[in-house]
């Protein structure tokens, strides 16, 4: 019996590092669970959740990463509040700040379907619709993960990264999507390995001093569960 059920945990502002072990915490459990069905012959029901995060300024490099893609040193790191992490997950350099909606959805993909390629491209789709509520034509790139406006031409920019790591058909890390984001920071990186691209965010997209993180966390998620054909379920505090 598939359990195509997804336990939402919505974490407010929460450190990188520590957040990033939480994943690693639920992603073993998952492939623990698996590993024993294999062995001993047992079935059971592997659980599935969509962490929704804000951070303090940070950088993150994926395992194929260059680290001469952060262009400044240690010293400006401290200098602009910013920490640094090389991770496991796919990609290049990313960033993750306030005003950003960052999504982790630690999903056992054999509950939905085996298929990593269409997996990134349902996240990339999720991010399609909800910006197209706000009347905008956001497109993918051909060859770049993730979500763009006016791709393919020389007013490219980017609204949402993607990287994820999987294993045994188990997801972790996953989108950042710019809402209210201080776009100055991207520029002590060349974003996503990509030189010479710009990045955006909804609220510099739609002309308005600020977005209602919330209704955009609301929009998401609807799409998330038309897509996966999941059935939603919001942790509640105990």
């Amino acid at each position: 019996m598939l359990n195509k059920s997804v336990e939402i945990q919505e974490l407010g502002l929460k450190d990188y590092k520590e957040t990033w072990e939480f994943q690693e915490q639920l992603f073993k459990e998952i492939i623990d669970i698996k590993i024993k069905n294999r062995r001993e012959q047992t079935s059971l029901e592997t659980h599935n959740y969509f962490l929704l995060v804000e951070h303090p300024h940070v950088y993150t490099l994926g395992k194929s990463g260059d680290v001469d893609n952060l262009l400044i040193s240690e010293e400006k790191l401290e200098e602009i509040n910013a920490r640094f992490y090389k991770i496991n997950r796919g990609g290049d350099i990313t960033y993750h700040g306030p005003g950003q909606i960052v999504g982790y959805p630690i999903l056992d993909l054999e509950n939905f379907f085996t298929d990593i390629h269409k997996y990134l491209r349902f996240l990339e789709e999720m991010i399609i619709r909800t910006l197209s509520e706000y009347g905008l034509k956001a497109e993918r790139s051909p060859g770049e993960t993730g979500v763009w406006f006016d791709a393919g031409t020389p007013f490219a920019r980017k609204i949402c990264a993607l990287g994820v790591r999987s294993s045994r058909w188990v997801t972790m890390h996953g989108f950042a999507f710019n809402v209210n984001t201080n776009l100055g920071y991207f520029d002590y990186m060349n974003p996503c390995g990509i030189k010479g691209k710009a990045v955006t965010s909804l609220n510099v997209e739609l002309g308005k001093p600020e977005i209602s993180q919330e209704e955009v966390k609301e929009k998401l998620l609807k799409h998330f569960s038309e897509l996966f054909e999941a059935e939603l379920i919001q942790k509640t505090e105990a």
